[in-house]
């Protein structure tokens, strides 16, 4: 591997210890805290179809979220190094998750629904055309073994 590296840390903090411990499989709470230096503590647990918490976000809420988060940063990258002035962004993601008893849970799709408003006078076309090189360019999305589409809506601010 040639070129940077780049590394990444977080502490998680188990707080779902409820005074038994993992006694049983109900016994404890699935929350936890992820913290860094200088930033806001993130409460994280499970999906609550796995005895979670749903006013904390769970490990493939993150993932999904992370995924968009990846591609809105290089596609607004690629708008302002390209001429395509964007004003407005908005993605409702949705990831796809089965489970079987052999593998477990794996994601089999995430789908990415940007909204993307544009300012009069941007090329559409081409605010439409930078996802793609947006989607190739994500890391995260480099990183994940299944696919990531993008549907894009392309609105221009009037």
């Amino acid at each position: 591997m040639s070129g940077k590296t780049h590394t990444y840390t977080c502490a998680l903090s188990w707080t779902g210890n409820t005074g038994r411990g993992t006694a049983d499989y109900k016994a404890y709470s699935r929350d936890h805290v992820f913290t860094a230096p200088g930033k806001p503590d993130l409460p994280g647990s499970a999906d609550p179809a796995f005895r979670g918490d749903k006013s904390r976000y769970n490990p493939e809420e993150l993932l999904v979220a992370s995924l968009a988060s990846c591609h809105m940063l290089w596609y607004l990258h690629l708008c302002a190094v390209g001429g395509v002035v964007v004003v407005g962004y908005r993605d409702d993601p949705v990831g796809t998750m089965a489970e079987d008893v052999e593998r477990g849970g794996y994601f089999t799709k995430v789908t990415l629904h940007p909204k993307v408003t544009i300012a009069a006078g941007s090329d559409a076309g081409k605010a439409r055309e930078l996802h793609g090189p947006a989607h190739a360019k994500c890391f995260v999305a480099n990183s994940v073994n299944f696919p990531v589409a993008c549907e894009p809506e392309i609105v221009i601010r009037q």
